[in-house]
């Protein structure tokens, strides 16, 4: 599309829009801060998911007085709250204001965080998991619906992608940080992996105050932007999420559609797949790596760190290549068969430096198999009720495979771990047939489409009604 605001105004062409040169320069700007601090919260949780990793390092189960299967037991307690307030944490965003319902839960985290590093006991450490399911169920999907509200479907797998490789900064801080934190140990009389918990979730507090303060619930009050540019935003809103006023609320009709539409359910369950991969990767590399050979922890720490470098850049490069060709499924299919590649090799009778290399290509498959998919599904979701419904239940779903995940790793498997990796390999393999049907069946519509061809149940109905249909008119394009 073309805009042309003012008769001075040069037009620059982009993917989707064409604008002055200098509000674009502005709104690049902006933007490029605003998604600078969109991603620290997500960095901070996801650091939690994988510090009692390297918690597990510095003495955690030794303190506690914990067996294999009940550190197996923490990692997974906190996927049950997780589930159970994922698309209810979805569903109230726009009700409490993503600013307000953001802050909450990342200053929550940060309190349970920092408490779960005094934890006398296992009963408390249970309880710990459990609290902080509940608060980190709703920032990654709230986020990941929050970022449709600014960016177009031509935009969003990047814009996903500075929010979903923080799982990968998150991996590489985590082992740095739990390197030199974990020298702490008795400084007033705690352990290693008590300073690891303490010192990550304090700062999450701070983080919480100043997202209440900073971000921004849309953007007609986004504070950066000027009024040309908020009408601005609103206009390739509605062009490319609906035009009229129903496809921007939340209705009981279109989270209803989601529950229906098998689609939504096809990405949920190709989710879990994935998602098998990155909570056991995740979590287990630094005692998948410890095995490989005689390493201090020191160096596992330091191992760990160029996998998830490697995971990060690929899936940025991916992102912004996806965003430009407006196509995921190809990029899916490709690299979840390098991870499913990766998986072979370490499940091959080889040396350690193989195997070493194997997690590379694991880490390098992972993240754009499972972060591209959370663009995807809304990309093909316009109306907003089926949109954060839809998008709960994919993250749900995939969520629900941390409760697998942390059992498929026991400590009596080492030093190959047969079980961990024979089961990531089936269920990456797994959801990457889906999303090459998936992928099929999107060009298929298109095409019919394309050539007007309309079911029996559309014919006749005038275009505003066609327009109300969402992802089911026929005006409608799927990304593939």
């Amino acid at each position: 599309m073309w805009l042309k605001s003012g008769s001075r105004c040069k037009l620059v062409r982009t993917t989707s829009r064409c604008f002055n040169v200098s509000t674009r320069r502005s709104w690049c700007g902006s933007w490029t801060f605003t998604l600078f601090r969109l991603s620290w919260p997500c960095i901070c949780l996801v650091s939690w998911t994988v510090n009692i990793g390297n918690a597990r390092l510095y003495g955690l189960e030794e303190d506690l007085n914990l067996s294999s299967e009940q550190f197996q037991v923490t990692v997974s307690i906190l996927f049950v709250t997780y589930l159970l307030f994922e698309v209810p944490s979805n569903l109230v965003l726009k009700l409490f204001t993503p600013r307000r319902w953001i802050a909450f839960i990342v200053t929550a985290w940060g309190i349970i965080a920092t408490l779960t590093g005094l934890v006398e006991s296992y009963g408390s450490l249970i309880a710990c998991r459990l609290l902080l399911g509940v608060v980190e169920a709703g920032l990654f999907p709230g986020l990941s619906v929050y970022l449709t509200f600014f960016y177009t479907k031509h935009e969003l797998a990047l814009r996903i992608g500075y929010l979903f490789v923080s799982a990968a900064i998150a991996g590489a801080l985590g082992g740095l940080l739990a390197y030199g934190i974990g020298h702490m140990g008795g400084v007033r009389g705690m352990s290693g992996w008590r300073w690891i918990f303490i010192i990550e979730g304090i700062p999450s507090v701070v983080l919480g105050v100043v997202t209440l303060i900073a971000l921004p619930n849309d953007a007609p009050s986004a504070y950066f932007l000027t009024e040309e540019e908020k009408i601005f935003m609103e206009e390739r809103h509605r062009r490319d999420y609906g035009n009229t006023a129903s496809s921007r609320e939340f209705s009981r009709r279109d989270m209803m559609k989601a529950f229906t539409d098998w689609k939504v359910w096809a990405f949920s369950f190709a989710q879990f797949g994935v998602d098998t991969m990155l909570y056991g990767f995740s979590t287990f590399l630094p005692t998948i790596i410890s095995a490989l050979g005689e390493w201090t922890t020191a160096q596992v720490q330091l191992l760990t760190i160029p996998c998830y470098f490697l995971g990060a850049v690929a899936y940025m490069s991916i992102a912004m290549l996806s965003d430009r060709l407006q196509m995921r499924g190809v990029f899916c299919v490709i690299f979840g068969m390098i991870s499913v590649v990766g998986y072979a090799v370490l499940l091959s009778d080889t040396s350690p430096g193989v195997h070493y290399f194997g997690c590379f290509l694991v880490a390098c498959g992972l993240y754009v198999v499972v972060g591209l998919p959370i663009a995807w599904l809304p990309n093909n979701t316009p109306r907003y009720g089926k949109r954060t419904t839809a998008t709960g239940m994919q993250l749900t779903f995939g969520n629900a495979s941390g409760i697998m995940s942390a059992f498929i790793y026991p400590a009596l498997d080492k030093p190959r771990f047969i079980r961990g990796h024979a089961v990531s390999l089936s269920m990456v393999g797994f959801g990457t047939c889906v999303y090459g049907f998936l992928w099929f069946w999107f060009w298929r519509a298109n095409k019919n489409r394309d050539a007007g061809e309309l079911s029996e149940e559309h014919q006749g109905l005038p275009d505003d009604e066609l327009k109300e249909l969402g992802d089911d008119s026929p005006h409608f394009r799927y990304t593939i």
